[in-house]
């Protein structure tokens, strides 16, 4: 039985496409994911993202717990700085990523994604020396409000000024008049908010934004668009683009991976990988023959498989079939050409530069 969000019945009321997604009774579209994709490019959209799961780290020595477990670095972020990391266990690969969010040294709040809530919990806690993590994930509902009119319409209905929250930061406030974590976030490449709330408030506050963004057209995304932005993006999905098989060094996350930092979990493998040479590399590629690149379609070289497709769609905003996939990283070069296995069919493709959308 799939598990249902805070948002459930205003989705089926609002006509959303259900689907099962990750445990999870979601909705995959609305009115269409190129009319949604477009929406959240050129205008505003909401995604109900309130599967996510959210932990924190409470009290002294929360900030040194935290930062242990994660590969970016806490301890120079400031209070009110969110930052994207990897969750990784002792090999290096990917446990998860995650959003970090410094409130203060003494309290620490970890969004993870929702297929890993569990899982990532037990890692942290089993990991975890002095501060244990609680699972908060059942005491949150979460709304991404996305694209570049996104916030003229959340700040319409904050009474304080949301001009100093910058991207990745966050503050705290009455959004609608219910409180909320206000995040300058998101995983579509354009502006807006992920707004944290109490769950029995969750339906509340999104008619509140519908009703406030009915100038810019405002209206309800689901989940294909979401993942048709972040991939034009090269935004990786984990289970698709990260998983346990895979470095952040391999991911093209060495940004996210503070090797200077004194000690987290997986360093030692990330520092013995980078002195030794990556292997293999995420790559984002575009079609140059005719078909649409999915994920698990293997990745040929001289008829060889040397790789597997990851992410793939037909670009909405870039009008090119584009994918994600891992390749050795000889062929991992701008410009470099290889193959994709379309049921049997080789269909020739080039490395690009990523992201593959760029604001205009």
């Amino acid at each position: 039985m799939a598990r249902s969000t805070p948002l459930n019945a205003a989705h089926r009321k609002l006509g959303g496409r259900m689907v099962d997604f990750a445990g999870w009774d979601m909705p995959v579209q609305y009115d269409g994911l190129i009319q949604e994709h477009e929406r959240v490019r050129t205008g505003v959209g909401l995604f109900d993202v309130s599967h996510m799961g959210e932990i924190e780290f409470k009290g002294p020595g929360a900030l040194e717990e935290a930062n242990r477990l994660i590969t970016n670095d806490l301890a120079k972020a400031t209070d009110g700085q969110a930052l994207y990391a990897g969750l990784l266990n002792e090999k290096g690969t990917f446990v998860d990523d995650v959003v970090a969010y410094r409130f203060s040294p003494e309290h620490i709040f970890i969004c993870v994604n929702a297929s890993n809530a569990d899982k990532d919990f037990a890692w942290m806690a089993s990991n975890a020396k002095k501060v244990k993590p609680v699972n908060r994930s059942n005491d949150f509902a979460q709304i991404a409000v996305q694209g570049p009119k996104a916030f003229g319409v959340v700040q319409r209905l904050c009474k304080k000024s949301l001009e100093g929250v910058g991207t990745y930061r966050f503050t705290t406030g009455e959004v609608a008049g219910l409180d909320c974590i206000i995040s300058r976030t998101g995983y579509t490449g354009e502006d807006g908010f992920e707004l944290y709330c109490a769950p029995d408030k969750a339906e509340a506050l999104w008619y509140a934004i519908l009703e406030a963004g009915k100038p810019e057209g405002a209206a309800p995304c689901g989940l294909g668009a979401r993942d048709s932005l972040r991939t034009e993006m090269k935004y990786a999905l984990y289970g698709n683009d990260i998983d346990d098989q895979h470095t952040p060094l391999e991911a093209g996350l060495a940004w996210i991976v503070k090797l200077d930092k004194a000690e987290f979990i997986g360093k030692p493998v990330l520092v013995a990988q980078k002195a030794a040479g990556i292997p293999r590399k995420l790559v984002g590629f575009e079609l140059v023959d005719a078909g649409i690149p999915r994920s698990h379609y293997g990745i040929l070289s001289n008829g060889e498989k040397v790789g597997e497709v990851t992410s793939g769609t037909m670009g909405p905003s870039v009008k090119k079939a584009i994918g994600i996939g891992y390749v050795p990283t000889a062929l991992s070069a701008e410009g470099s050409t290889f193959h994709v296995d379309i049921r049997g069919r080789g269909a020739a493709a080039r490395v690009v530069k990523t992201p593959f959308y760029k604001k205009p």
